[in-house]
């Protein structure tokens, strides 16, 4: 009898073994490049001379350069675990990688050289990029026709029409078509963090509490409640909150859905709370971040009434959804998926997460008070490039290298 078994696709380098690898690492040191950059014009240190609002170069790199990397990197490695179907690796996902690479150089260029090619070119790559990772996963989800992947895939798809739209709008200098590209992009992310974490979060804390840091059973079987009712209505919910946000952020609708958003949620973090989750870092700040985006939705609808900016909530749920939330995932993926013990993670990481959430703090309640605004939020920066110092001093060896039970991986 004849097996035909496919051979398995092999690599150049570990980095590029599978998704994850060069994806988190390039997430994080572009974290630190574009963070510095943003203050050096924020402070003048950096002439921006690019036709394009600085604050949505910002905000571009942010949602487009670091957190789509991250969720790439993520969907690139557990869409294979969810479909059984081998996703890009080697050169095959090299050239996915490429063209995000090429972005990043590009957009970092016409900060200092006006010229609208550049930033076409940079917006090309950027969806050329996003494109290549859909059609990876929309692949892999229509081979086993697993309808419930069909929530990630539409998010994507938003993902990507949000890059069109704003390159639709840099290119014909139309701010609010950038500014409500940005949004949308902001709250559809988060939204696929929600998705993501709804799928991992208990799953990590029912096993995560069952085993002690050196590897061992701790006799602990904890099964947590959800509700499938419950899921259906937070992602309602939030959609319903994005829509009526794009329209008036000040509105009373935004107020109450934003409320409701963060009762759904804040019920499902009850069920989902096990006291053993404080004794592992990689659970704690992944449950902490999940309580930031419910801080981060209250502080949506109650904040415009009090004569606050409406950034200062949309920071809070970026500082929260695509700062703590990734770092986290980042830093127990990055041990889970090189074969090592996600129970014992460097020791660096508590620090990592402290910087954090020191950063979250100081950008999104620190301005309510403080006199020197430029010097909080310098400091806020400071603790976001450290924490990604941190992540590369502990993580960037295990990145590189071989998975250390020899699987490929």
């Amino acid at each position: 009898m004849l097996m035909n078994i496919a051979p398995i696709e092999r690599s150049p380098h570990p980095v590029l073994n599978l998704g994850f690898r060069i994806f988190f690492l390039s997430a994080a040191g572009f974290a630190i490049i574009t963070m510095l950059m943003w203050y050096a014009i924020l402070v003048g240190w950096l002439d921006f001379t690019a036709s394009l609002n600085p604050v949505y170069w910002h905000g571009y790199q942010m949602l487009f350069g670091y957190a789509l990397a991250v969720i790439a990197g993520f969907l690139l490695t557990a869409v294979k675990a969810w479909t059984g179907v081998p996703m890009p690796v080697g050169w095959r996902l090299f050239a996915i990688f490429l063209p995000w690479l090429i972005a990043r150089i590009l957009w970092i260029v016409v900060i200092a050289i006006n010229n609208p090619l550049l930033i076409l070119l940079a917006m090309a790559a950027d969806v050329l990029f996003w494109l290549l990772v859909m059609l990876a996963v929309l692949q892999a989800v229509l081979v086993v026709r697993q309808k419930r992947q069909l929530g990630i895939v539409a998010k994507l798809v938003l993902l990507l029409l949000c890059q069109l739209t704003f390159a639709v709008g840099t290119l014909s200098n139309q701010q609010e078509m950038q500014r409500l590209a940005l949004y949308t992009a902001l709250f559809v992310i988060v939204g696929v963090v929600f998705t993501i974490g709804r799928r991992v979060l208990p799953f990590f804390i029912e096993k995560g509490v069952a085993v002690l840091p050196d590897g061992t059973p701790s006799g602990i079987q904890a099964k947590l409640h959800n509700s499938l009712l419950v899921d259906r209505l937070s992602l309602l919910v939030f959609f319903g909150l994005m829509l009526a946000y794009l329209y008036d952020s000040n509105s009373y609708l935004v107020s109450a859905l934003a409320v409701s958003a963060a009762i759904i949620n804040a019920v499902r973090l009850c069920w989902w709370h096990h006291v053993g989750i404080w004794q592992k870092p990689l659970l704690w700040s992944l449950y902490l971040a999940f309580w930031g985006m419910v801080l981060a939705l209250l502080m949506i609808a109650i904040l415009p009434w009090f004569s606050f900016g409406a950034s200062l909530g949309l920071h809070a749920l970026a500082l929260t959804a695509i700062g703590m939330t990734t770092v986290a995932m980042m830093a127990r993926v990055s041990l889970g998926h090189t074969g090592r013990n996600i129970h014992k993670p460097p020791k660096t990481v508590v620090l990592m997460f402290v910087l954090m959430m020191a950063s979250f703090i100081l950008r999104v309640f620190a301005p309510m008070v403080a006199t020197d605004y430029l010097l909080v939020l310098g400091l806020s920066q400071l603790c976001w490039m450290g924490c990604f110092v941190l992540f590369l001093c502990a993580y960037a060896k295990i990145l590189v290298s071989p998975r250390i039970d020899g699987l490929m991986g």
